[in-house]
């Protein structure tokens, strides 16, 4: 489980193409490298990884093809940056909301608005996730835990409203239009809106 709480990036130093599927390699901050161990998991992007190499803070994941499909991870070159998480421990402060690494869709940055002192960044709405978005929700974008920042909400597109420490500590600080993202809705909602859907149509 991950809290949506990113607590740095790394760089892709390698990435190692074999037939559907890749090992990236990735630098690792420092602060994240204690105790990692082999076989634990560290979200990339919101989607988790598994630890498959430690050579001091270059660390390599495994990929299969449905992961590159999914998510926007195999869209990645050298050079680039991904945000990170490592897994909760329990006793962990939970800041965000409880997320756990399984991407549903990717989904596009439509828009940039900026001003001196805000940003709201407008992404495509995929249509099979619609009913789970909403004002003042809950969403996780490439792996940040939006809590209270989904703001309108229109039939082909949303909007988030982030902080400038967001900005600063994650990749929404640079993300252009066109770029693609990683998208979780958090399973509660997703459990209640499917709950209420059964019970009405069983009417």
């Amino acid at each position: 489980m991950f809290t949506g709480i990113v607590q740095g990036q790394g760089t892709v130093l390698e990435i190692i193409d074999k037939t559907d599927f890749r090992t990236h390699v990735v630098r690792l901050p420092a602060a994240l490298l204690p105790g990692l161990a082999l076989g634990a998991s560290v979200a990339h992007n919101g989607c988790c990884l598994t630890v498959t190499r430690i050579e001091g803070d270059r660390v390599s994941f495994d990929l299969m093809a449905e992961t590159l499909r999914v998510t926007n991870l195999g869209r990645l070159e050298v050079g680039d940056r991904v945000n990170l998480e490592r897994a909760a421990r329990f006793g962990d402060e939970i800041g965000g909301h409880a997320m756990s690494g399984h991407i549903m869709a990717q989904s596009e940055l439509l828009e940039r608005q900026q001003s001196e002192t805000n940003t709201s960044l407008w992404f495509s709405l995929p249509g099979e996730l619609a009913k789970y978005v909403f004002s003042k929700g809950y969403i996780g974008i490439d792996g940040i835990s939006l809590t209270l920042t989904l703001g309108e909400v229109r039939a082909d597109r949303f909007a988030v409203h982030l902080i400038p420490e967001t900005l600063s500590r994650t990749n929404m600080g640079t993300i252009q239009p066109g770029q693609r993202v990683n998208i979780e809705i958090d399973p509660q909602t997703q459990a209640i809106v499917d709950t209420v859907e059964r019970v009405m149509a069983s009417r």
